[in-house]
């Protein structure tokens, strides 16, 4: 065995005996909090305090929410039986579609709670139940992801009106929906670029919240925990990023061709860093909003990923601020477009544990309030800014 075979499977080794030794004592909790899905009722209740007062940042990012599209109480859901999304979206039969009724659903669904206006839930219950009542499957190249996308937002409004709404009659027949269609999609994970294997995990998580679902609780919380250390680097991985199990990349040409190319490795760097910042920053935002669903139900996630997501914030702000690109990363060339998604994190490991972050911190005060991607990522101002809950 070479030596680069041999540092890549000591490695490994070692890595698995941490990830051993370092289980928490429990994974499912004994019983679900809902509502749970990246936002809990304090949390809900924090904001509609803030909002109702018309304190900063809240009011300007729930204005900029309910002046917005996806909160319109005109929408007109568009669901279909079967979406099918090839390669970036392409054929697009009903992909945007349906994420953007799942980001609605989760709009109205926050609107609501915040106003206590029974307009708002009835309509993302009209859209949720559209959906239910049709979809049947997702097909072409992209529909792991696409279920991913979309399933991170259904469960999040769901979540809020299955259990702050009196009157939802067909809750029932969505929740077999996300368990026939879309658990299936997200539940055994992806080893292409890590962002679909970590919006996957994330999707899962919730549903499984949901569903108040043990074992599917535990199966994305065990790929979670392996997909986040081969996603993020940290100079403590060693020589070498570390890789998911089963992922076949057993040699450095292979891990280096994974990572874009890069053979400089330092604290924050993205599997994904080299590809662009856009990919780059699902990921992120997916590894964040997992951690704040795990730390509601009392497994927290957070003090494992807490250095890798802190320095990959960081590293990536910076550069999204404007900083010069050296020439031995990426070729001294980056794609830039990280989107909305630094508040979660930003929240946790800045307001509520106190690190100083700030890079992140500029960009994050710099994109107030935040919107949306439009695939996944939706109102972090609204719900995590200087969130304590």
């Amino acid at each position: 065995m070479s030596l680069p075979r041999k540092l890549l499977a000591l490695t490994t080794l070692i890595s698995l005996a941490l990830g051993l030794f370092s289980a928490p004592a429990r994974a499912a909790p004994a019983a679900f909090t809902h509502p749970g899905v990246l936002v809990s009722r304090p949390q809900l209740d924090f904001v509609r305090a803030k909002v109702q007062v018309g304190a900063q940042p809240w009011k300007q990012a729930y204005d900029a929410m309910v002046s917005g599209s996806y909160a319109s109480l005109s929408r007109s859901p568009k669901p279909r039986a079967v979406v099918e999304c090839g390669p970036y979206s392409n054929p697009n039969l009903g992909c945007t579609d349906e994420r953007q009724d799942a980001i609605a659903a989760y709009s109205l669904s926050l609107a609501w709670y915040i106003t206590r206006d029974t307009k708002y839930a009835t309509k993302a219950i009209e859209i949720m139940d559209a959906w239910s009542a049709v979809l049947r499957d997702h097909t072409n190249s992209n529909a792991p992801l696409q279920s991913a996308w979309s399933a991170s937002s259904w469960p999040r409004a769901a979540e809020i009106i299955k259990h702050s709404y009196p009157n939802w009659p067909n809750s029932g027949r969505f929740g077999t929906m996300l368990r026939n269609v879309y658990l299936p999609e997200v539940s055994n994970g992806s080893h292409s670029n890590g962002n679909w294997e970590l919006s996957m995990t994330e999707a899962a998580v919730g549903i499984a919240v949901f569903l108040d679902d043990k074992a599917s609780y535990d199966k994305a919380v065990a790929k979670f925990r392996t997909r986040v250390p081969a996603y993020l680097y940290l100079t403590s991985d060693g020589a070498l990023p570390r890789t998911a199990p089963g992922s076949g990349l057993d040699t450095r040409d292979k891990i280096v061709k994974y990572w874009q190319g890069q053979t400089t490795f330092v604290n924050g760097l993205s599997q994904e860093t080299c590809r662009d910042f856009t990919h780059t920053g699902y990921g992120l935002a997916a590894i964040a909003n997992f951690a704040e669903t795990t730390r509601i139900q009392g497994q927290d996630l957070y003090p494992e990923i807490a250095d890798r997501l802190r320095e990959g914030l960081g590293f990536h702000a910076k550069y999204q601020m404007g900083a010069a690109v050296p020439s031995w990363l990426c070729g001294g060339s980056l794609t830039l477009g990280l989107g909305p998604i630094t508040e979660v994190g930003y929240n946790h490991l800045h307001a509520r544990l106190g690190h100083t972050m700030s890079n992140t911190e500029a960009l994050t005060l710099r994109q107030r309030p935040a919107g949306t991607n439009s695939l996944f990522v939706a109102w972090q101002t609204l719900t995590h800014a200087g969130n304590p809950q």
